[in-house]
């Protein structure tokens, strides 16, 4: 088992370089585990995978033996979403080599192996082919080199409907700028994918820690190749030490060049061929060192280097290019390929055989232009208020890789800004139960969007007044309450605008009524509140939004004024009834004593008319 990692060395310096004395920027998670993970024999730490994306842990199955010694990975199915993605931030401006191990996972019911794409910042890198986990070393995992300079990587993993994406291990190693500078090229814009990288004549694959590599070269993994095939070549090997090899910016390992495949009498050159993708760009570099005892001096081994039978280098003698014997040489060239091989042969002219140390193939991939930023998030906010379902995905880039454009939504590339735009949204009969946020106007290049047969429930955003190239608007058949917002009446390209089968009610803005006459296609149907146009219930009169508002405040003060007079009847009729209390209660001990007075007067008055009258009726009796 090859030692392959390095200890983790963080540093949030944006100005890294060999020469500073700073280590560079190395980042490694192993997916799926919920703590850290140091692996033998270097103790290297793997960070826990924690807060970067979707996807279930699980046990893995590592597929070679130069797959990280891990236990666990990271698998995405398909119910998540076709697209899934780590999201690194904190990561320092600069060039970095990004690489992904694949892993299998360790279940009964997991019993093939997926197939899926990869990207990078947006661009894809790689496809795995049927057979990758059973075939060279190469194969189990993606490299590419990339600048990276907003603080952040994304790395996203792409079904194909061939199994679910499953992730061993990310490395993200910082080399220096100008590594692998094959020209004016080179760049931002430029990403390289390791398409090979063989050290020739070597009796075992080999990472940069093991040959005790700079740890500025990104710690390479070299493939041993033993031979071309067919007795072309015999191997060749020192341990004399190497002038000239770990140099900037670059920095390839001494122990790179102790090895070499050396042509024969029977077969003098040298060839080496590859699959490669047909019309596409590639950077070649070759390693050379001479290390044949056979071979003291200038002059006494030469050859051309052919690449698909053009001569791409003309007389090549190592010892006098690299100024000595046992000096590395290293050389570079591009190419374009229209087939599907890539053919390199040294031809000797001087001497009988050729010889060679190691080569480097990279495809030349020109980075995709992303999204723009607030139209992502204006997706992503769209995404939340709507609820969109798991199996969209909606993650990474809705544009980039072109092969994996997010479901949905529409894209076009903006020549003014360089970017890409949503140009249509089209999300039609997808169960979405949430509300249409604000956001959406955010969505500035959109012409289409098409909500249709859905349970979208709340008012339509007056934001959507905003977006002034659309042309049609579908919010048919959903559960939209409210009035229809009069800045749609703004979207003077709306060609079609269908707001059947909902819940609105009020007025149809004038603007939107008015159109019906220049050929629009509207549809206000089965909204049982709507009026004001032919086919709806006719409206009363109709108020200005000035009117409407003074209304309202008319309403208000006279409920205030009339709470004001009840509260103040109320206190007086109880301030009276107070008094009539008191005054009662002063007044009662002298009503009585004239109810007693005026007893006693009547009672005096009723016995002197009784004595006047007997004295009447006796009078005559006692006169007689």
């Amino acid at each position: 088992m090859f030692a392959h990692l390095l200890l983790l060395l963080l540093s949030f310096s944006s100005a890294f370089s060999p020469t500073s004395g700073h280590a560079p920027y190395a980042m490694r998670i192993s997916c799926g585990a919920r703590e850290n993970v140091h692996t033998a024999p270097t103790n290297t730490l793997w960070y826990k995978d924690f807060a970067y994306t979707g996807g279930i842990p699980a046990n893995a199955t590592t597929p070679s033996f130069i797959s990280p010694p891990l236990k666990t990975l990271r698998y995405f199915p398909l119910s998540e979403g076709p697209e899934n993605c780590y999201i690194i931030n904190r990561v320092p401006k600069g060039h970095y080599s990004v690489r992904v191990f694949f892993g299998l996972v360790n279940e009964s019911s997991f019993d093939s192996e997926p197939l899926f794409d990869v990207s990078v910042e947006g661009t894809q890198i790689y496809s795995l082919s049927s057979g990758w986990s059973n075939s060279d070393n190469e194969q189990v995992f993606a490299e590419a080199l990339v600048f990276l300079t907003d603080g952040s990587v994304s790395l996203c993993f792409h079904s194909t409907g061939h199994g679910d994406p499953a992730i061993l291990s990310i490395e993200i190693l910082q080399v220096d700028d100008k590594a692998y500078n094959f020209g004016p090229q080179l760049g931002q814009g430029i990403i390289l994918r390791t398409a090979r990288r063989v050290s020739c004549g070597a009796k075992q694959s080999k990472f940069g820690v093991d040959y005790s590599g700079n740890h500025w070269g990104g710690d390479r993994f070299w493939n041993s190749l033993p031979t071309f095939g067919q007795n072309s070549d015999h191997p060749l090997s020192v341990e004399t030490s190497i002038k000239q090899a770990s140099k900037s910016p670059n920095f390839y390992p001494e122990g790179l060049y102790q090895s070499a495949l050396v042509s024969t009498d029977n077969q003098p050159d040298l060839e080496y061929t590859l699959d490669v993708d047909p019309n596409r760009n590639y950077s070649i570099w070759l390693h050379f060192a001479e290390i044949d005892q056979s071979v003291t001096g200038v002059g006494q081994r030469v050859f051309d280097i052919l690449i698909n039978g053009h001569i791409a280098f003309k007389d090549v003698d190592i010892v006098k290019m690299s100024g000595d014997l046992y000096s590395a040489l290293v050389l570079n060239t591009t190419v374009a390929v229209d087939g599907r091989t890539l053919t390199i042969t040294m031809h000797p002219t001087k001497g009988n055989h050729a010889i060679v140390s190691a080569i480097e193939v990279f495809e030349i991939l020109l980075a995709e232009s992303k999204t723009l930023l607030n139209e992502v998030r204006a997706l992503q906010k769209l995404k939340s208020g709507l609820g969109l379902p798991l199996r969209f995905g909606w993650n990474g880039d809705p544009c980039v890789p072109q092969q994996h454009p997010w479901s949905g939504a529409d894209c076009l590339f903006d020549s003014s800004s360089r970017k890409w735009v949503i140009d249509g949204l089209g999300l039609d009969n997808q169960g979405l139960r949430g509300f249409l946020p604000n956001d959406i106007s955010q969505l500035r290049h959109l012409q289409s969007i098409n909500l249709s047969g859905n349970r979208i429930h709340g008012v339509i955003p007056p934001s959507l007044g905003s977006i002034a190239g659309l042309e049609i608007l579908d919010l048919s058949y959903n559960s939209f309450n409210g009035s229809i917002p009069e800045s749609l009446g703004l979207l003077t390209s709306l060609r079609k605008l269908s707001l059947n089968g909902n819940s609105l009610s009020g007025r149809v803005p004038s603007a939107l009524g008015g159109r019906l006459l220049h050929r629009a296609s509207f549809n206000f149907t089965d909204n049982a509140g709507l009026c004001g146009i032919p086919g709806l219930r006719t409206c009363g009169p109709h108020l200005s939004v000035g009117a409407k508002i003074g209304i309202a405040l008319g309403g208000c003060v006279a409920l205030l004024v009339l709470v004001i007079c009840s509260i103040c009847w109320c206190k007086r009729r109880e301030n009276i009834l107070r008094a009539q209390r008191i005054s009662a209660a002063r007044e009662a001990p002298y009503a009585k004593a004239r109810t007693h007075f005026a007893r006693d007067v009547q009672m005096g008055r009723f016995h002197g008319h009784d004595n006047a009258r007997t004295a009447a009726e006796n009078g005559p009796s006692l006169l007689s």
